[in-house]
């Protein structure tokens, strides 16, 4: 069952050049693995690095949770209580931040900066605005790094460490991959976009070396958390964290509902909703189109989605959990915003972004474009009935 979702998105679609999909619950585990791992068609295996991507943040949301269990943090107490180089959020709380329920924007991106210290500059000149129809930011995770480091005492990849690594045995999860060990990393070279009339192809990106822009300008060698994104991870290490959450060893079930509270999601004007977002996670929205969360899974489900190709979401309450590495930039199309009076379409993909483009020079690309919107068909299906729910 897991294995027919592998191969949608590795032999059919394409969109993904490797994935490893696991389900379970606290006792039972399912796997199933896919696709290449590197341009030489070595293959994805159990123990493959990824890059986690945007799925950092629950770490990082998870460690702000602890904190407060052990009382070191105060989520009511201001932000420059704990980080007082945040100037501009003197009256904004650590809740307000870490439940993205006020906007965050810095003057010029960060990942424009031209060195660790400016962009870090950059990011403590953010300010808070109120929010609009899509609350999601990496500038809240960034900016409760050093919320949690003042409350700590610590660095956020210490914090990390003895709050989630060691206690659950995941002792292949880091910022920077060992020497020896970057022969297991995925390889996120080339990825193309295209913007319009503007084309773009992203080379030199070795493996093991962070995807995010705004992670590699802020800590290019992996010598720092930046809690938006910066980890990497196997498939067994991803296991044991989400058994960790469902056992109660990670946090309890009063503080994983109130993780899961919508903090952000409300009704739009025209119809609609807005983002729903818990504590640094997606929660379940009422259209399934725009929720990160399961169908399957119930309202105390969280969840977090990685733009390399990443997705995970674990319901203490049914207790179970689903998540798949993937990679979708080694020789993709990532993105295409269609020039006016055009759609992807025109472009030659199909109307759900699957497909291939023609590339000058180099022949058909395959796309990824919108590949999230096919989980709900190709991926949380297969997951629910290997997992008989």
């Amino acid at each position: 069952m897991l294995s027919q979702a592998v191969r949608y998105f590795t032999e059919e679609s394409r969109s993904l050049a490797c994935m490893s999909a696991v389900c379970g619950t606290g006792d039972r585990t399912y796997a199933a693995f896919g696709g290449a791992a590197s341009p030489d068609d070595r293959p994805v295996a159990a123990d493959s690095i990824f890059d986690l991507a945007s799925l950092s943040k629950l770490f990082t949301g998870l460690a702000a949770m602890r904190l407060r269990a052990a009382g070191k943090l105060d989520f009511g107490a201001k932000v420059t209580r704990y980080a007082p180089q945040f100037a501009f959020l003197e009256d904004i709380t650590v809740s307000q931040v870490l439940g993205f329920e006020i906007a965050l924007r810095t003057p010029e991106r960060i990942d424009a900066q031209k060195d660790p210290k400016a962009a870090e500059a950059m990011l403590f000149t953010c300010r808070p605005f109120p929010n609009g129809p899509n609350a999601y930011s990496d500038i809240h995770a960034m900016t409760a790094r050093y919320i949690l480091e003042g409350a700590a005492d610590e660095s956020l990849t210490e914090i990390v460490e003895r709050e989630l690594l060691r206690p659950l045995g995941m002792r292949e999860t880091r910022c920077r991959v060992p020497e020896n060990e970057i022969s297991r990393c995925v390889c996120y070279d080339r990825e193309h976009r295209i913007h319009g009339e503007n084309r773009l192809v992203r080379e030199g990106v070795l493996p093991g070396t962070v995807h995010d822009p705004k992670a590699r300008v802020m800590a290019p060698d992996g010598e720092a958390f930046c809690g938006h994104a910066g980890l990497f991870s196997t498939a067994g290490d991803m296991t044991r964290l989400c058994r960790g959450i469902l056992r109660g060893d990670v946090l309890s079930a009063a503080d994983l509902k109130e993780m899961a509270r919508n903090r952000t999601g409300r009704p739009l004007p025209g119809g609609g909703w807005t983002q729903h977002l818990g504590l640094l996670c997606y929660v379940r929205n009422p259209e399934q189109r725009h929720s990160e969360v399961p169908e399957y899974m119930s309202g105390e489900a969280v969840s977090l989605s990685g733009f390399t190709g990443n997705h995970i979401a674990v319901d203490p309450k049914l207790g179970i959990f689903e998540f798949f590495l993937g990679n979708r930039v080694m020789n993709r199309l990532t993105a295409l915003i269609p020039s006016p009076g055009k759609t992807i379409m025109d472009y030659g993909l199909a109307p759900d972004g699957t497909g291939s483009v023609d590339w000058p020079g180099e022949g058909k690309v395959i796309s990824s474009v919108n590949y999230v919107y096919l989980k709900d068909r190709h991926y949380h299906p297969e997951a629910a009935k290997t997992l008989g729910v």
